[in-house]
């Protein structure tokens, strides 16, 4: 647990900053572990920001990937005050304010060498669906609001922490606990119907990603490099599949968590593991169609016929999505420790360490417009509307929102 705990400190010093790690050492050499310097854009794109505004405190210290969650023209987001709102996706006005939401007692972690007390607040964010807002809590406590007036309408209590936003499906929300369980809680009254425990590996990296269902089944990356395909009617475990063996000589060396977003396709799912490996998973068998070797702890997003996902080193790929055949790739952004991309019309969005949002051409990789929010890091995935708007939150709190270019 000492060891785990260290390697996420170490992880989260290292994606809020690495100037300051330089700035220890004083050697030229760490210039090899710093963001790319940003080069000039020939014939930028317009991408200003519709709106912006600050939400309160976020979740800096915590190094989790928040982002929003759009349904139709209103956006829910959560901060580490304890607060749910919802939005206006065109203005960014409050339709709705939880103000503050008790979330039980305090706790406490190992930082180093100390221990440290921290509050029960909220840790994951939102899911949205069928009418209602649920998010979790660093206590393990869900709750689940309506989403037209923000009234609570349950809360209950897993094992775990709940960094991973939950999945409202089929009369079901699903929510994974930091400690490998995942529920499958009535959506009515948040009861439990049903849970799903798996061990984890002696290290990750800090969270979990979300569920995705279809067809009757729900899949999940795991730390250990599988993606498992669980029945929602039961919670029982239909298929499991490797995406990238834990190989090495130590816990750092094995690491290989699917964390990023899965995606599911007509009959095919699509995964990509911090091991630096990426396949599509027939969904029927759980057989993999084919794998490549290009995959980071960020996740895919998926067109007609290709995936778009970053790479550990910020090598963004465009890959086939019938056989994997790389299409185009782009590495000007290396070392920027990209988010998983969004789709916003002909271009793939992505964050980085830096606050800055990046505009990179799905037909051929080039890099057509860049935004900078504020100097603070974007690690969620940027979400976009119906409607055509972008909607990005950075890890201290500003949410801002961008049209489609045209």
């Amino acid at each position: 647990m000492l060891l785990r705990t260290l390697l996420i400190a170490l992880i989260l010093t290292l994606s809020t900053g690495c100037a300051t790690v330089k700035n220890w050492f004083g050697s030229s050499k760490n210039k090899a572990i710093e963001p790319a310097e940003l080069v000039e854009i020939a014939n930028p794109i317009d991408v200003d920001a519709a709106w912006s505004r600050n939400l309160g405190d976020g979740q800096e210290k915590l190094g989790l990937r928040q982002r929003p969650a759009i349904e139709g023209e209103r956006i829910f987001v959560a901060n580490d005050e304890g607060r749910v709102l919802a939005l206006d996706v065109n203005s960014g006005d409050t339709i709705w304010d939880s103000e503050a939401v008790k979330t039980g007692k305090e706790g406490s972690r190992v930082f180093f060498w100390r221990r440290e007390k921290i509050d029960a607040g909220l840790s994951g964010s939102p899911g949205v669906g069928n009418g209602m807002v649920v998010i979790g809590g660093r206590n393990g406590e869900v709750i689940a609001f309506d989403a037209d007036g923000g009234a609570e309408r349950w809360r209950t209590k897993v094992t775990s922490e709940v960094t991973a936003t939950p999945l409202v499906t089929d009369g079901l929300v699903i929510v994974r606990s930091g400690d490998g369980r995942t529920f499958g809680l009535d959506a009515g009254d948040g009861s439990r119907k049903w849970v799903f425990d798996r061990g984890l590996p002696g290290l990750g990296i800090r969270g979990n990603g979300s569920p995705v269902a279809g067809d009757g089944l729900v899949y999940l990356g795991y730390d250990d490099g599988s993606v498992i395909a669980l029945r929602l009617a039961d919670g029982q475990r239909a298929w499991e599949q490797l995406v990238a063996e834990p190989e090495g000589r130590n816990d750092l060396e094995r690491m290989s968590d699917v964390d990023g977003e899965i995606q599911l396709g007509l009959g095919t799912l699509y995964a990509s593991s911090y091991k630096g490996q990426t396949m599509a998973i027939d969904t029927n068998s759980g057989r993999p169609l084919w794998n490549r070797d290009a995959g980071g702890y960020g996740g895919i997003a998926l067109l007609a016929d290709r995936l778009l996902l970053a790479d550990g080193a910020g090598t963004v790929w465009a890959l086939d999505r019938n056989s994997g055949t790389a299409i185009w790739k782009q590495d000007v952004l290396a070392r920027r420790q990209l988010t998983t991309p969004a789709i916003h019309g002909e271009y793939a969005v992505f964050g980085d360490v830096e606050g800055y949002v990046h505009w990179i051409r799905t037909a051929d990789g080039t890099v057509a417009g860049r935004s900078r929010i504020e100097r603070a890091p974007i690690l969620g995935t940027p979400q976009v509307a119906a409607n055509g708007m972008l909607v990005v939150l950075t890890n201290e709190g500003k949410l801002s929102a961008f049209p489609q270019p045209n």
